[in-house]
């Protein structure tokens, strides 16, 4: 009796093992792709912002100037190339992280299942064969073979997962030391098309420098500019005053980084400078007080130097898509702050079921012996009690 209370507390103890193990595993796979699904919905929501801002470029006019018509035309084309890579980027996440959890809400309900049905199973085949039900035991040993073998065969699944887990996690650490294109690791995170992130890159910089461009000539053309009385609206509005300082235009020519001239204004305190420029109007929009910007010309410089701002600051955000580098830090941080606890948890499931095994394959054994000794010793006191009765009789009748 002595083994099979020992088989019990190891049956037992890998069942609380397997449990924690399997519900601290569903939690922190869970978890990582929540990660993985938040950092797509990052560049998802920086990309459908630059959209937003190049869109609302193309409408943009500064004193009857606007963007010329080629760039207008490749906005709208980007737009379109944007729109596209945010979808199957999202689609693709989402996709991914659902048929993952649905395996594993598979595999964690179907290991609940087995450790309660072996439970149960341990808990009849001890009292059956402390009982020395002969025939029961028989039938929970054949059911009890049947399921050692699917526990088996789960554990060793769950060993392929510990190991596809470190060489996942190992793969992802030798991505981001040297980044490949279209590889098994789209399937957790795909890159945005290169061609994208260029095409997006380079044409949010020709617009932010052609819109710095268009309020900067405007600036020194119409508001800083001597304008005689005679000249028609709208070079001439009795502009006066100090002259407006003109905004930094971050890029040259080709596009290349820009450094500032001394007296220029950068976007964060453009629009705050200009309203110290900006001059009280008449019914037929002239100036009546000093200044040398209306309030509408004020307004269309703000909002082209609004647009302009962000398009910049999503700069770092596009270069960084070039190089994948939103899905090289999300793989660091997998492998730095989510793998150890994958491959911990993956190994428990895998232990529990192994000591689920062993213990129930060992009882299985035990159960049949302790069964037959039972029996053999209710057939034996039987014999002997029938035996001493018959003696008794026997005495009786001699003289």
């Amino acid at each position: 009796m002595t083994p099979l209370l020992f088989y019990v507390v190891i049956f037992s103890i890998g069942c609380i093992v397997l449990y924690t193990g399997q519900g601290q595993f569903h939690s922190t796979t869970s978890e990582t792709l929540d990660y993985v699904v938040r950092q797509a919905n990052t560049t998802v929501a920086n990309l459908e912002n630059v959209s937003d801002y190049l869109a609302a470029a193309k409408s943009i006019g500064i004193d009857q100037v606007s963007l010329p018509t080629d760039v207008q035309n490749n906005i709208g084309n980007v737009d379109n190339e944007i729109s596209s890579a945010a979808t199957t980027l999202q689609s693709e996440t989402k996709n991914n992280k659902k048929n993952i959890e649905d395996v594993l809400d598979t595999v964690g309900l179907a290991l609940i299942i087995i450790a309660a049905v072996m439970l149960l199973l341990a808990l009849l085949g001890f009292l059956f064969s402390i009982l020395g039900l002969q025939f029961l035991v028989y039938v929970l040993v054949i059911i009890g073979w049947i399921l050692i073998a699917g526990t088996f065969i789960l554990a060793g699944v769950f060993l392929v997962v510990n190991n596809m887990v470190g060489d996942t996690c190992a793969a992802m650490d030798q991505w981001v030391q040297n980044p490949t294109a279209h590889t098994a690791l789209d399937d957790i995170l795909p890159c945005v098309d290169n061609a994208t992130a260029q095409a997006t890159l380079s044409q949010s910089q020709e617009v932010t420098y052609q819109l710095v461009g268009i309020m900067n000539g405007v600036i020194a053309n119409v508001s800083n500019a001597n304008v005689p009385p005679i000249a028609p609206q709208p070079l001439y509005f009795n502009q006066s005053g100090p002259l407006v300082p003109f905004l930094c235009n971050p890029f040259n020519t080709d596009l290349s980084n820009r450094t500032c001239a001394a007296g220029e204004l950068d976007f964060e305190n453009a629009t705050q400078v200009w309203q110290n420029y900006v001059c009280q109007v008449s019914s037929n929009n002239t100036c009546t007080t000093v200044g040398r910007l209306t309030p509408a010309m004020y307004s269309q410089m703000i909002n082209a130097a609004n647009v302009s701002y962000g398009l910049y600051h999503y700069g770092p955000f596009l270069v960084g898509l070039l190089d994948c580098r939103l899905v090289r830090e999300t793989f660091t941080a997998i492998t730095q702050e989510h793998c150890p606890d994958l491959k911990r948890y993956s190994m428990w499931v895998y232990i529990g079921l192994a000591m689920v095994s062993a213990a129930v394959m060992l009882s299985l054994i035990f159960w049949v012996i302790y069964a037959r000794e039972r029996r053999h010793r209710k057939y034996t006191k039987l014999v002997n009690a029938q035996h001493g009765d018959h003696d008794d009789s026997f005495g009786e009748k001699r003289p």
